[in-house]
């Protein structure tokens, strides 16, 4: 699977941003995917996650009532819908797909074998 991340760019605080993901591979439906950002010289984390169905989502609770993330299958593509972006939310967010559900659960990012080449998100006050 190779993932293609866009959707980022700067926007003022308490505006909205929506990330999309497109993957490649015919077995995008059966991927469970995630979305995480990696702040400057900051560590990776997990912003949010979806099953291969899209029947069940997890977020961080950093970005938790703020965000929606989804799937269309038709389209293989993933996206990340947010809101009421803050300063704190700059970042490089990646795009990731595990191929074997989610080993270690939804935010361990060691779980997921593929990655995009992450889109960047900046929030100006």
């Amino acid at each position: 699977v190779q993932l293609q991340a866009c959707g980022g760019g700067l926007v003022q605080a308490g505006g909205s941003l929506r990330l999309s993901c497109a993957a490649s591979g015919n077995t995008f439906s059966r991927n469970v995917m995630g979305w995480f950002r990696q702040a400057p010289g900051k560590e990776r984390e997990f912003v949010a996650a979806i099953s291969w169905s899209g029947g069940s989502t997890y977020y961080a609770d950093s970005v938790k009532d703020r965000s929606t993330i989804s799937k269309d299958n038709t389209k293989n593509t993933v996206y990340l819908q947010m809101n009421s972006l803050k300063p704190e939310d700059t970042a490089v967010y990646y795009c990731a797909a595990g191929s074997s559900g989610w080993y270690g659960g939804p935010s361990y990012r060691y779980g997921y074998n593929y990655w995009g080449q992450g889109t960047l998100v900046t929030v100006s006050s």
